[in-house]
């Protein structure tokens, strides 16, 4: 019955695709117009022995690349039903109702080869050209007919010519200060050297660099368009002599060199202005509009712009991110004003004026996650956050955040129910600035955070155990560069008990010495080192790494040791883990085309050992695999250790699903919808392994003969509503390959539809 039906649909489709074929597209066209199918050949000819760059040539191509109807531009693919355009010449236009929104909806108008212009598309092609230094490039067209004279494509011939070089630089005469500082930023331009390829684009870039420059120097009116080239490509065959000159209306404003004046910086609070109370500070004057609370030195340590130096637009940019980075400001707002007052004579200065209006001391988030599993297992999530901001006058912010996740499993008989949760509480108090000893530079002790935590959890998972655990923590955190974050956490202690466990469990962990030694009360005494690295290159491309690596109970073991102690040690009587572990993670994003289409590809691997005073890593340290930000065709702990999978009649037992080596792969297509929904395409791959082998878990232990055999492999589709500052998006994951034996072979094992999906509500991208 399933195969009688399947052949039906297909017999259907046949029959709509050869009516569609074979009605006609052209019939709407006007007289003598010509429908455009596309282009079937751009051939590009450089000249012999010249360079000629993938930048250029994409751009060459991109200036003729016109899409016809039946071209799916974003992945370059021609489909075979012109649908819009089929509607748009053979079906009736509704005006109103339903019919006219299912052709609004269907309809594509044809795109007529007077709209591509090819003979516009030439002349753009041969300014590219020029604008890259091939100043003798040609372009031509030739038109080919289809086997429907109505219908044409279009080929196109480009032949560059050589390359101009630079042979000569001049920049401007050293007759005033404004010339003295173009000719000595311009000398240090890598790109401005005898040998380089003429381009538009990166004289305008210097520009840039000049102005940004003399920004930096005084000159703050100084504006790029004030920079002018003259270009001389007779002279010298094939070379370009190139001068740079400052244009000759340059009002004389533009023309002085400011020194800061007066700096005046005032604090607004967020509401209910009374009265102002001035206070003279180091370089400065601080105005705090009560009831405002700001210790003054919060404001003098972060405000880098100093009477009587030179003006600079660096410094101005420096304390605007030095106070942003407070997280207690709404609003900065910085403007340099010209001294009008300054006696005749006296060098020209700009006042500065900052305003800064404080945030809302207090506020409250709350986030909300959920996962649903094809076997009955439903599990919500709920985090409720509270931040005091500036809490003590100086900076500071005090969070604190109750998490909260429940799982139960559905079901008839009562001897299936599960239910599972797990509560946390954490608390932070942050300083704007690194408590750390005077021999650390003063400017790094004003911009970055230190961090004291204190956390607790209990998690319950009833039939089996429950457990609970402390943490405790002081961290630094700092920024290296512009694009670099670190992480440095001194001291980070750990202390895990179970609380209760079931006959059930002990008789697992009497089975499962491996398993049992990973749950045993501890403490885990850690150092951790973290990075992040964050950067786009252009609006089109993003770079995110992390790095982390941590090493818990060395140094005690170390102090232990030279103190003679032998065997086993233990911290206020209770045995303390050892263990040394490292994660990374890197994420790419590609814009596709100039929408909002993104392509974002994330990898990840992290493993972990134990060694010395532990023979397992504790439980809390090691990995696991699936879940809203993993392989989302499975749900949380579900997953591995490798083509191990828990026994059917364990229900809910996955306290065993987890490893010491994880890997990671995930692709991910975001498009939007509309407004402010996007839509998401996914494939996900990734597992667990052990580094130790453990009878009791066969088919764990990471062997390079399995690896791809026993990677998870899912797909699905998302839907995502990111309203500014939040995002909600709720996965579907479906499963392709499962690592474990599902009772049927081949590589896309899970048959069944119902087992083989899971739902993910979630605040957030996945990565």
């Amino acid at each position: 019955m399933f195969h009688f039906r399947n052949n039906i649909i297909i017999y259907i489709l046949a029959g709509m695709m050869l009516t569609v074929w074979s009605c006609s597209t052209t019939r709407r066209i006007d007289e003598g117009e010509l429908l455009y199918c596309g282009v079937s050949r751009v051939e590009i000819v450089p000249d012999s022995g010249a360079h000629f760059s993938a930048g250029v040539r994409s751009a060459v191509k991109e200036a003729v690349d016109v899409p016809p109807n039946n071209y799916w531009k974003l992945v370059g693919w021609h489909y075979p039903f012109p649908l819009g355009l089929w509607v748009y010449n053979n079906w009736p236009r509704a005006e109103k109702g339903f019919k006219h929104w299912i052709y609004e909806k269907l309809v594509e108008d044809p795109v007529l080869i007077s709209d591509v212009r090819p003979e516009v598309r030439t002349q753009m092609v041969e300014q590219i050209l020029q604008n890259n230094g091939y100043f003798r490039g040609k372009a031509t067209y030739t038109m080919l007919p289809k086997k429907n004279p109505r219908k044409v494509s279009v080929a196109y011939d480009i032949t560059t010519g050589p390359a101009f070089t630079f042979n000569d630089i001049e920049t401007p005469p050293d007759t005033s200060e404004l010339a003295h500082k173009v000719d000595s930023i311009a000398r240090k331009i890598p790109y401005l050297k005898p040998g380089s390829i003429y381009s538009a684009d990166s004289l305008s870039m210097v520009r840039n660099i000049i102005a940004d420059g003399l920004r930096n120097k005084g000159f703050y009116y100084f504006r790029p368009e004030f920079i002018e080239y003259l270009a001389d490509t007779v002279s010298v065959r094939g070379k370009v002599n190139l001068r740079i000159v400052p244009a000759a209306n340059i009002p004389r404003q533009l023309m002085q060199s400011y020194r800061t004046g007066r700096v005046t910086v005032t604090v607004y609070p967020n509401r209910g202005a009374q009265y102002a109370d001035t206070i003279p500070l180091k370089n400065m004057t601080l105005v705090q509009v009560k009831p405002s609370k700001l210790r003054p030195s919060v404001i003098q340590d972060n405000v880098t712009i100093k009477p009587g130096r030179i003006f600079s637009v660096r410094n101005m940019d420096r304390t605007q991110s030095y106070l942003a980075r407070l997280g207690i400001f709404k609003s900065i707002n910085i403007e340099p004003v010209p001294d009008t007052l300054a006696a005749p004579g006296t060098p020209p200065t700009l006042d500065v004026n900052i305003a800064c209006t404080l945030d809302v001391p207090l506020e409250a988030s709350v986030e909300v996650n959920a996962s649903s599993k094809s076997n009955s297992y439903i599990g919500p999530g709920l985090v409720l956050g509270l931040t005091h901001r500036n809490m003590f006058g100086g900076g500071e912010q005090l969070n604190a955040s109750l998490t909260g996740t429940y799982e139960w499993q559905t079901g008839k008989e009562r001897s299936n129910l599960f239910n599972s949760y797990e509560i946390g509480l954490t608390t932070s108090l942050s300083f704007p600035r690194l408590l750390a000893p005077s021999f650390v530079r003063r400017r790094r002790r004003q911009i970055n955070w230190t961090r004291f935590t204190l956390n607790g959890d209990l998690l319950n998972r009833p039939h089996y155990f429950k457990m609970g655990q402390l943490n405790a923590s002081m961290s630094y955190e700092w920024l290296a560069s512009r694009h670099t974050n670190l992480t440095f956490t001194p001291l980070k202690l750990s202390y895990t008990k179970l609380i209760h466990t079931t006959e059930d469990f002990d008789k697992i962990m009497d089975e499962n010495p491996a398993v049992a030694q990973s749950f045993r009360s501890q403490y885990v005494p850690q150092m951790i080192f973290g990075l992040n690295y964050d950067r786009y290159y252009d609006s089109d491309n993003r770079l995110t790494w992390t790095f982390n690596v941590q090493e818990g109970g060395n140094i005690f073991w170390s102090v232990y040791s030279l103190c003679g102690v032998k065997g086993e040690k233990e911290l206020f009587g209770t045995p303390f883990s050892q263990f040394i572990k490292g994660q990374t993670q890197l994420v790419y994003s590609r814009r596709l085309g100039h929408g909002d289409h993104w392509l974002v590809m994330r990898g990840a691997v992290g493993a972990a050992h134990a060694y010395g005073n532990s023979s397992q890593v504790p439980y809390a340290e090691q990995f696991y695999c699936g879940g809203a930000n993993s392989v989302r065709a499975f749900t949380i702990r579900t997953v591995g250790p490798g083509s191990y999978h828990a026994p059917a009649d364990a229900s809910g037992q996955y306290f065993d699903q987890t490893g010491t080596f994880k890997f990671e792969a995930n692709i991910e297509y975001r498009f939007p919808l509309y407004g402010s929904l996007h839509g998401a395409l996914f494939l996900d791959s990734g597992n667990i392994w052990l580094l130790k082998p453990d009878a009791q878990r066969p088919g764990g232990v990471l062997k390079a003969r399995d690896f791809l055999r026993d990677l998870a492999l899912g797909t699905g589709v998302g839907i995502r509503l990111d309203i500014s500052m939040l995002v909600v998006r709720l996965d579907w994951g479906i499963g392709l390959h499962a690592p474990y034996d599902t009772g049927y072979s081949g590589y896309f094992n899970l048959h069944r539809f119902k087992d083989a999906n899971a739902l993910h509500l979630a605040i957030g991208y996945p990565f």
